[in-house]
């Protein structure tokens, strides 16, 4: 499992936990579940990005690295 869907699935789940906690009236606590998803979903979104990153440049490595030769 990658690092980017396992937050995905964290956030996901601290904010139908939040769901919860706001149904039953607890507004402190839904709001702090509620970051903690929000947060976990900027780390899935770092995520995605570090990876794309990674892929880039080491496509650029790949294209430096075999200069066209004519």
């Amino acid at each position: 499992m990658t690092w980017e869907r396992a937050w995905m699935i964290v956030s996901g789940l601290l904010l139908l936990v939040a769901a919860v906690f706001l149904w039953r009236n607890n507004l402190s606590t839904a709001f702090v579940t509620a970051a903690l998803g929000a947060c976990a979903w900027f780390l899935s979104y770092r995520a995605q990005l570090r990876k794309k990153i990674n892929d880039d440049e080491s496509r650029d490595e790949e294209f430096s690295e075999n200069p066209d030769e004519e």
